[in-house]
C-alpha cells in the first residue's frame, strides 16, 4: 500500500485545503475526507476500510491546526474559557463515543451520512445568517448536552465542529469574534478525542509495515497536517482581499461535489 510518491499528493492537498480553510474561515474536513477517500482507493485500500481510514486520518490531521488556532485566538482574548470548558466536557464524550458507532457502520452508510451533512452545510452557506438576542440562553447542562451532540456529529463526518459551534454560541448572545475564538478552543478537544477514538476502535486494522495505526494513515496525516498548517495563515491574510461570502458558497458546492463523488465511489 505505501508508495512514496503519494506523499506529494497529500502535501499538495494539504496546501490547497489549508489555504481555502484559512481564506473563508471554515474547517477543511469537508474537503479532506473525500480527497483522502479518493487517494486511499488509488493506493488499493479495501472499500470496507477506506472511509473509516479517511475519517480517522482527517481527524488526526486537525490536531495541529486546531491547536494553533486555539492558541492564536486565546492570545487575542477571544476565548470564553468557562463556556469552552462546559461545551468541551460534552464534546469529548460525544466525539469519543461516536467513533465507536462509526467503527461498526459500513463505509457506504458513513459516506451517505457525510454526503447528506455536506448538502446541509452547503444549504446553510447560501443563507444569510440573522441572529436575534436570546432572552433565555442555555444553562450549563444544556451547554454540555449540546457539546455532546456537536462532538458526535463532528466525529462521524470528521470536522472541527466550527460550523455547528459558532452559530450556537452566537445564539447564546456571543459576539462573532468570541464565538469564533471559543469555537476554535473547542475544536482542539474534538480533534484529540476523535483521533483517540479512531485509533482505539480501529486498532485491529493496524498495519505497522504500511504505517497504518488504527484508522489513521500516518504518512497522509503528517504530510497533510504540516502543509495545511503552513498555508492556513496565508489564506487568513488573503481573506481581506476577497469576498468571503462568495467563496463560502463556492467551497460549499465543491464540498458537496467531492462528497457525492466519494459516495458514488464507495458504492461501485
Amino acid at each position: 500500500m505505501y508508495e512514496y510518491y503519494f506523499i506529494f499528493y497529500y502535501i499538495a492537498a494539504g496546501l490547497v485545503v489549508g489555504f481555502l480553510a484559512g481564506l473563508v474561515g471554515v474547517g477543511g474536513g469537508g474537503m479532506a475526507v473525500p480527497i483522502f477517500t479518493f487517494l486511499f482507493t488509488m493506493q488499493g485500500i479495501a472499500d470496507t476500510e477506506v472511509v473509516h481510514l479517511a475519517l480517522g486520518t482527517s481527524m488526526a490531521s486537525m490536531i495541529i491546526t486546531t491547536l494553533g488556532s486555539m492558541r492564536a485566538h486565546s492570545k487575542k482574548g477571544n476565548v470564553d474559557s468557562a463556556m469552552a470548558i462546559k461545551i468541551s466536557s460534552g464534546v469529548v464524550i460525544g466525539t469519543f463515543l461516536a467513533t465507536f458507532v462509526a467503527s461498526y457502520l459500513q463505509s457506504l452508510y458513513l459516506a451517505g451520512f457525510f454526503s447528506i451533512f455536506m448538502l446541509f452545510v452547503a444549504y446553510k452557506m447560501f443563507q444569510k445568517q440573522q441572529y436575534k438576542y436570546n432572552k433565555n440562553p442555555h444553562g450549563s447542562l444544556a451547554n454540555i448536552t449540546t457539546g455532546s451532540i456537536i462532538g458526535s456529529i463532528s466525529a462521524l463526518v470528521s470536522i472541527s465542529g466550527a460550523g455547528l459551534t459558532i452559530p450556537y454560541l452566537v445564539q447564546q448572545n456571543f459576539g462573532i469574534k468570541h464565538a469564533i475564538g471559543t469555537s476554535a478552543a473547542i475544536g482542539f478537544p474534538i480533534a484529540v478525542s476523535g483521533s483517540l477514538g479512531y485509533l482505539i476502535n480501529g486498532w485491529s486494522n493496524t498495519d505497522w509495515e504500511n504505517l497504518v495505526v488504527g484508522y489513521i494513515y500516518l504518512p497522509a496525516m503528517i504530510s497533510f497536517s504540516i502543509s495545511s498548517y503552513l498555508t492556513t495563515t496565508i489564506g487568513v491574510r488573503c481573506s481581506a482581499y476577497v469576498s468571503s461570502e462568495l467563496l463560502k458558497k463556492a467551497i460549499g458546492i465543491l464540498c458537496v461535489i467531492l462528497s457525492l463523488k466519494m459516495f458514488l465511489q464507495v458504492m461501485n
